[in-house]
C-alpha cells in the first residue's frame, strides 16, 4: 500500500512550483547586505544559493550528464560550476532568472521527490540565517522526508545514519524505523536527514544525542 505522504507526479510538481514562489517573494525583499550573507551551504553566500537554484530548476536529464562529463563526475564541482554560470551580475538580474525558471518541470535523473527535498532544504538554507520564518506545508515535507529516509547516502539520502533509528514526528502522523528515538517537528527531521545538523538542535530523544555526539560539524549542508 503506498504510504500516504506519496504524491502524485502533478500533485508533486505543484507542491515545488508552490515552494519556488514562496522563495521568490521572500527574497525580493532582501536588502544587498542579506544576498551576500553567509548561508547554510558552507562556503555559500545566499547569493549563490539563489543561483544554485536557477542551475537546479533549469537542469536537463540530457544537460546534467554532459555537465556531470565535463566536471569529471565531481558532483561539488559541476554544482559550484553551476553557481558560477547562473550568478548574475546583481541579485536582481538572479532574482529575474529565478522568476524565469520557476515554473519549469525539467529535472535531473533523480526521484521526482527529490526536487521537493531541493526546494526545502536550499529554501532553509537561505531563511533560517537571514530570520525568515517559512511554513513549510506537511504535504511537502513527508514524502520528501521519506525520499531521504529510503534513499542511501552515496545518493545524497540518510538511509544508513537514521535507518537504525525511530524517528517520531510532534507535529504530524510519522513513525519510522525502530532503535533509539529521535523527535521533532518533520521539517526538522528532514533538514538532518539532508545533513543539515543545524537541526539538530531542535530534536530530542536518546537517539538525537546520538547524533549530536557524532556531529562535530553541527551547521554544514553537503549540498
Amino acid at each position: 500500500m503506498p504510504r500516504r505522504s506519496e504524491l502524485s507526479r502533478s500533485d508533486l510538481w505543484d507542491a515545488v512550483h508552490v515552494e519556488r514562489r514562496a522563495l521568490i517573494a521572500d527574497l525580493q525583499g532582501l536588502e544587498p547586505e542579506q544576498w551576500e550573507a553567509a548561508s547554510g551551504c558552507a562556503g555559500w553566500t545566499v547569493h549563490d544559493v539563489a543561483a544554485h537554484l536557477v542551475d537546479v530548476w533549469t537542469t536537463t536529464r540530457l544537460g546534467f550528464a554532459r555537465r556531470l562529463l565535463a566536471a569529471g563526475f565531481d558532483f561539488d564541482r559541476d554544482n559550484q560550476l553551476g553557481v558560477e554560470r547562473e550568478r548574475r551580475a546583481t541579485p536582481a538580474e538572479t532574482l529575474r532568472a529565478m522568476r524565469d525558471a520557476a515554473g519549469r518541470t525539467d529535472a535531473p535523473p533523480a526521484p521526482l521527490a527529490s526536487r521537493l527535498v531541493e526546494e526545502i532544504a536550499h529554501g532553509d538554507d537561505i531563511r533560517r540565517p537571514l530570520g525568515i520564518a517559512h511554513p513549510y506545508p506537511l504535504g511537502a515535507v513527508m514524502p520528501a522526508l521519506d525520499h531521504q529516509l529510503a534513499t542511501p547516502a552515496a545518493f545524497g539520502g540518510a538511509k544508513e545514519r537514521l535507518g537504525g533509528m525511530r524517528l517520531v514526528a510532534t507535529d504530524a502522523r510519522l513513525r519510522r524505523g525502530d532503535g533509539p528515538e529521535v523527535r521533532g517537528t518533520a521539517l526538522a527531521l528532514l533538514l538532518v536527514a539532508t545533513g543539515r545538523d543545524v537541526a539538530l538542535e531542535e530534536l530530542a530523544g536518546e537517539g538525537a544525542a546520538l547524533l549530536r555526539e557524532a556531529s562535530p560539524d553541527v551547521g554544514s549542508a553537503p549540498w
